[in-house]
């Protein structure tokens, strides 16, 4: 079953739809637009899709950090394993 969801996102109102919960969708636009917006005040002359751009590679930046975390972690665990 897939949900819809209308967010807003950097003042623009998207529709999303997924097998994810609303709760989650939200809480991913949310993401999305903090991220937006912490980019924007320090660079307030950039453009909309530049500022898009640059969230996404934070955003992708802060997944791989925790992914790699997650394998090194994953890693240990299996070593101590008898």
């Amino acid at each position: 079953m897939k949900n819809r969801l209308s967010v807003e996102i950097y003042g623009q109102q998207y529709n999303l739809t997924g097998k994810a919960s609303p709760g989650h969708m939200r809480q991913v636009a949310s993401h999305v637009d903090e991220k937006m917006r912490q980019i924007a005040d320090k660079n307030p002359r950039l453009d909309t899709t530049r500022l898009a751009v640059l969230s996404a590679v934070n955003i992708a930046d802060e997944f791989l950090k925790l992914k790699q975390e997650h394998d090194e972690i994953m890693h240990l665990i299996e070593d101590e394993e008898p």
